[in-house]
């Protein structure tokens, strides 16, 4: 049973990262500019609308390409604090110090990570997603439609 649990974890994570991907192709174009919640800091513009299981996308246009961080947003709160890093850097041995940090005033509930082997808009190319989220996992899969959203967009 545990494994099972296992393969249904690894498949939703997956699919998590496959439409993050897609969504993200359609939605990287300007777009109208929210105001910026107060959490959030100074520069970071929204850079997606609500994304199954994530909601928006908060960053920095400045930094963004160099990983982030990015900020995530639902019903007006804070839901993640997302880096990514290249494949090519971790084998290259380079190190982060106090890089994933969540907004002051909230604390991480847990750590999910992505390989994206083909890389989203914005970093189009193979890096992992880190995503440090402030709520527990079964809350973030019900956002924006939650699974049935989610295989909605990608058609499945």
């Amino acid at each position: 049973m545990r494994s099972l649990q296992l393969s249904g974890l690894a498949v939703a994570c997956a699919l998590i990262a496959a439409a993050a991907t897609a969504y993200a192709a359609t939605t990287m174009a300007p777009m109208p500019q929210p105001p910026r919640p107060a959490f959030i800091p100074a520069g970071n513009i929204q850079m997606s609308p609500c994304i199954p299981t994530m909601g928006s996308h908060w960053a920095n246009p400045a930094t963004i390409g160099n990983g982030g961080p990015i900020y995530g947003i639902f019903d007006g709160k804070p839901v993640f604090t997302e880096i990514m890093l290249t494949p090519k850097d971790f084998a290259a041995g380079k190190s982060w110090d106090e890089v994933l940090k969540p907004l002051p005033g909230y604390a991480i509930n847990h750590v999910d990570i992505d390989f994206l082997p083909h890389g989203h808009p914005g970093m189009a190319f193979p890096h992992y997603d880190i995503h440090a989220f402030y709520v527990s996992h079964a809350t973030h899969m019900a956002y924006c439609g939650g699974l049935p959203a989610l295989k909605k967009m990608l058609n499945m």
